[in-house]
């Protein structure tokens, strides 16, 4: 896949927003309602809510505000906030996102590589807590364990493809129990070895039938690409990946 990395080191989102909107990314707004139904059921000392590679905080934006996703691309790339410092859009979003913040709003949590990105949704309010780890290669904190107690739910919407059971685990071990974990995947990553592991903590992984439009590909070559992998995993990619976009789906296990 194309490269999107130099847009999660910024310090705020702009930058993201700008790179992927050509490219129609989708998939958190594909996220918004299943997650939201998910926290819903969350009962009393469980209404936390764990995002794995949360960068800006997007995922916890669609959970906790009345806002879009295509709200959010139309907020951060329009000429109002092009020419403000990173404080000053801090300032603004944090009243932006006070505004929006909905009633039945669950604490959240976010774990992901990069530090300005966490620090920014911390600063504007959409994390709670933010951890910057990389939890393939270290163990948990202890801060990370303590702020983990009344977890319910470890949602995810990118990053699969550079996670082992070996992340999951840790996060069980630190929770003290497994949870359920809703991750959307990309056809193109085998998520076999991750569901084993979760299968092997009493957990049952439902695999959707549905797929959806994670982005356009930047060029023929990824899409090439694509489509040969998912050919390798079985999948079919008429339809889908033939049509020029890269495709999601989601696993839910509990």
């Amino acid at each position: 896949m194309t490269s999107f990395e130099d847009v999660y080191a910024l310090p705020d989102p702009r930058g993201y927003f700008a790179a992927l909107g050509p490219y129609a990314y989708q998939t958190p707004g594909h996220a918004q309602p299943v997650f939201r139904a998910l926290a819903a059921e969350l009962g009393p000392g469980r209404r936390t809510v764990l995002d794995i590679c949360c960068s800006y905080g997007i995922n916890s934006a669609l959970l906790n505000h009345d806002v879009t996703l295509d709200e959010l691309f139309a907020h951060y790339t329009s000429a109002a906030v092009a020419g403000l410092t990173t404080a000053a859009l801090t300032d603004l979003d944090r009243d932006f996102y006070a505004a929006r913040r909905r009633s039945d709003a669950v604490r959240a949590i976010g774990i992901d590589v990069s530090q300005p990105a966490l620090d920014y949704a911390v600063a504007v309010g959409l994390l709670d807590d933010g951890y910057c780890l990389n939890l393939e290669r270290t163990e948990p904190t202890e801060r990370l364990r303590d702020s983990l107690a009344g977890t319910g739910l470890i949602t995810i919407t990118g990053g699969t493809s550079f996670l082992t059971g070996r992340t999951f685990a840790r996060l069980f071990t630190a929770i003290g129990h497994p949870v359920p974990v809703a991750a959307f995947v990309l056809r193109t990553h085998d998520y076999g070895p991750i569901s084993a592991c979760l299968h092997s903590y009493g957990l049952t992984v439902e695999r959707d039938a549905d797929t959806h439009r994670q982005r356009r590909f930047t060029d023929p070559r990824e899409q090439q690409r694509a489509v040969a992998t998912v050919t390798a995993l079985d999948e079919d990619p008429a339809g889908k990946e033939s049509t020029g976009y890269f495709h999601t789906r989601l696993h839910l296990a509990r």
